[in-house]
């Protein structure tokens, strides 16, 4: 079987790992992510003696995904100190002589539970992670939607909660869905270390789940997945399952009628199938694409 190279690039800690084209990881390695010359420094180190055939790098945004364009390659945008504009798909060509997969770290996740986790067997599917940021991925037909770069499901607008005065952390928006609902808003609005300090029964949770399921409306409505799979630190918390799904319910009214949607919920918004290697097998999905295009 072929060896491919997998790269998953988080604003904390990048993994960097090796498998095969059937999503199998055979090894894998985790550092913090610093500058970009200490990070890539430690990524060339642990390629240098694999033959690998392809790399696939699943990376944090914004990102130019788009063959052709100037800047594709580039993590360009991004907030993160040290990383905007930087060319990392032309930093991986200059030392390694393989073909090389560049997408959102979320839609490399999306492609990988498609292929072979939560929604294998089926022709699309959603993935949302909910963090310290919310990002979202849509794989359709074994391929991924992209159009003037890729979505940023994560900053569109939802309705206040009634009870909710908190002004938001996006440093662009304010108020918008990651501004309210991300591991940050968590720990800032309820006065915490991180969403694992709040009982099950906390109502932070009701609150969540009333912005996290806005979303999803969104999401059903305009993309139609046959599969939403949520992951992030944030859905570890598996009693955000039931309430989103209910909410979810409650806002569609029955507007859509399908069993994914009334009797099958539970079923429908699911965590990742592929646990916590959803990321580095995301990353395996866009080597292997890569190598077939």
């Amino acid at each position: 079987m072929k060896l491919l190279g997998a790269i998953e690039a988080g604003g904390t800690k990048f993994v960097c790992g090796v498998g095969h084209e059937d999503g199998t990881i055979l090894d894998r390695v985790s550092f913090p992510t610093t500058t970009p010359e200490e990070t890539m420094k430690q990524v060339f180190s642990y390629f240098e003696d694999k033959s690998v055939e392809a790399i696939g790098v699943g990376s944090f945004g914004p990102i130019d995904p788009i063959p052709g364009s100037p800047t594709y390659g580039y993590i360009t945008t991004t907030p993160k100190p040290h990383w905007s504009n930087f060319d990392i798909v032309g930093a991986i060509k200059q030392v390694k002589d393989c073909k090389v997969g560049f997408d959102t770290d979320v839609n490399g996740a999306a492609l990988g539970e498609l292929r072979w986790g939560a929604a294998q067997g089926l022709d699309n599917c959603l993935y949302i992670t909910v963090g310290t940021g919310i990002g979202a991925g849509a794989a359709l037909g074994g391929g991924l939607i992209h159009g003037l770069s890729h979505p940023e499901m994560g900053h569109i607008l939802v309705r206040r909660h009634p009870e909710d005065t908190y002004e938001g952390t996006c440093p662009y928006h304010g108020d918008c869905l990651e501004g309210l609902a991300a591991g940050p808003a968590l720990v800032k609005r309820w006065g915490v270390r991180g969403g694992a300090d709040l009982p099950p029964e906390h109502p932070a949770w009701e609150m969540e789940a009333y912005y996290l399921a806005q979303a999803l409306m969104s999401y059903v409505l305009i993309l139609s997945p046959q599969k939403i799979v949520m992951g992030g630190g944030v859905m570890k918390q598996s009693q955000l399952f039931p309430l989103i799904g209910s909410k979810l319910q409650t806002l569609l009214n029955g507007y859509i009628q399908h069993p994914s949607l009334q009797e099958n919920i539970g079923d429908y918004i699911v965590p990742p199938g592929l646990g916590d290697n959803a990321g580095l097998a995301g990353a395996l999905a866009l080597a292997e694409l890569a190598l077939r295009s």
